[in-house]
Protein backbone atom coordinates (compact mmCIF):
# COMPACT_ATOMS: atom_id res chain seq x y z
CA UNK A 1 0.00 0.00 0.00
CA UNK A 2 1.23 3.39 -1.11
CA UNK A 3 2.14 5.69 1.49
CA UNK A 4 1.84 9.75 0.88
CA UNK A 5 3.27 12.34 3.01
CA UNK A 6 0.80 15.30 3.47
CA UNK A 7 1.31 18.61 5.29
CA UNK A 8 -0.94 19.94 7.74
CA UNK A 9 -1.08 23.08 9.30
CA UNK A 10 -2.81 23.26 12.79
CA UNK A 11 -4.45 26.45 14.60
CA UNK A 12 -2.73 27.75 17.68
CA UNK A 13 -4.44 26.14 20.09
CA UNK A 14 -3.95 22.86 18.62
CA UNK A 15 -0.17 23.55 18.08
CA UNK A 16 0.22 23.77 21.74
CA UNK A 17 -1.97 20.71 23.38
CA UNK A 18 -0.07 18.65 20.60
CA UNK A 19 3.39 20.66 21.50
CA UNK A 20 4.36 21.14 17.58
CA UNK A 21 5.32 23.59 15.12
CA UNK A 22 2.53 25.19 12.72
CA UNK A 23 3.22 22.77 10.14
CA UNK A 24 3.90 18.98 10.49
CA UNK A 25 3.91 16.23 8.00
CA UNK A 26 1.80 13.33 8.54
CA UNK A 27 2.38 9.89 7.00
CA UNK A 28 -1.34 8.25 5.51
CA UNK A 29 -1.60 5.34 3.63
CA UNK A 30 -4.03 4.70 0.76
CA UNK A 31 -6.19 7.01 -0.61
CA UNK A 32 -6.09 10.16 0.99
CA UNK A 33 -9.09 11.74 2.00
CA UNK A 34 -10.26 14.62 4.94
CA UNK A 35 -11.37 11.33 7.13
CA UNK A 36 -7.83 9.19 6.01
CA UNK A 37 -5.73 12.26 6.86
CA UNK A 38 -7.66 13.26 10.19
CA UNK A 39 -7.27 9.62 11.31
CA UNK A 40 -3.15 9.51 10.80
CA UNK A 41 -3.38 13.14 12.68
CA UNK A 42 -4.97 11.87 15.35
CA UNK A 43 -3.29 8.19 15.33
CA UNK A 44 0.45 10.04 15.47
CA UNK A 45 -1.10 13.21 17.87
CA UNK A 46 -3.65 11.31 20.37
CA UNK A 47 -4.04 14.10 22.49
CA UNK A 48 -5.54 15.54 19.28
CA UNK A 49 -8.33 13.19 19.14
CA UNK A 50 -12.00 14.75 19.55
CA UNK A 51 -10.68 17.46 18.91
CA UNK A 52 -10.83 18.47 15.62
CA UNK A 53 -13.70 16.07 14.97
CA UNK A 54 -16.51 14.84 17.86
CA UNK A 55 -15.72 11.47 19.24
CA UNK A 56 -18.56 10.02 18.38
CA UNK A 57 -20.41 11.40 15.25
CA UNK A 58 -16.57 12.13 13.53
CA UNK A 59 -18.40 15.64 12.32
CA UNK A 60 -15.70 18.38 12.26
CA UNK A 61 -16.12 20.75 15.31
CA UNK A 62 -17.89 23.92 15.01
CA UNK A 63 -15.70 26.54 14.65
CA UNK A 64 -12.80 24.91 12.71
CA UNK A 65 -12.36 25.02 9.02
CA UNK A 66 -10.57 22.88 6.59
CA UNK A 67 -9.06 24.55 3.66
CA UNK A 68 -6.37 23.66 0.46
CA UNK A 69 -5.49 25.49 -2.44
CA UNK A 70 -7.37 27.99 -1.32
CA UNK A 71 -10.79 26.62 -1.41
CA UNK A 72 -13.39 25.87 1.46
CA UNK A 73 -13.46 21.88 1.81
CA UNK A 74 -15.09 21.99 5.09
CA UNK A 75 -18.48 20.61 3.86
CA UNK A 76 -16.95 18.26 1.19
CA UNK A 77 -17.45 14.43 1.95
CA UNK A 78 -15.11 12.75 4.25
CA UNK A 79 -14.22 10.39 1.69
CA UNK A 80 -13.27 12.64 -1.17
CA UNK A 81 -10.06 12.69 -2.36
CA UNK A 82 -7.86 15.71 -1.70
CA UNK A 83 -6.95 18.17 -4.25
CA UNK A 84 -3.60 17.26 -6.06
CA UNK A 85 -1.48 19.68 -4.73
CA UNK A 86 -1.96 18.75 -1.19
CA UNK A 87 -1.32 15.03 -2.10
CA UNK A 88 1.97 16.04 -4.18
CA UNK A 89 3.46 18.79 -1.26
CA UNK A 90 2.62 21.64 -3.21
CA UNK A 91 -0.02 23.00 -0.64
CA UNK A 92 -0.67 21.85 2.94
CA UNK A 93 -4.38 20.70 4.20
CA UNK A 94 -4.79 23.86 6.99
CA UNK A 95 -7.25 23.42 9.82
CA UNK A 96 -8.21 26.74 10.77
CA UNK A 97 -10.08 27.83 13.95
CA UNK A 98 -12.74 30.62 13.48
CA UNK A 99 -13.12 33.54 15.11
CA UNK A 100 -15.88 34.13 16.99
CA UNK A 101 -17.40 37.68 18.61
CA UNK A 102 -18.81 40.97 18.74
Amino acid sequence: MSITRIRVILPFHLQTLAKVKSEVQIDVEGEVTQRSLLDAVEARFPVLSGTIRDHQTQQRRPLLRYFACEQDLSFDAPDKPLPAAVLDGREPFIVLGSIAGG
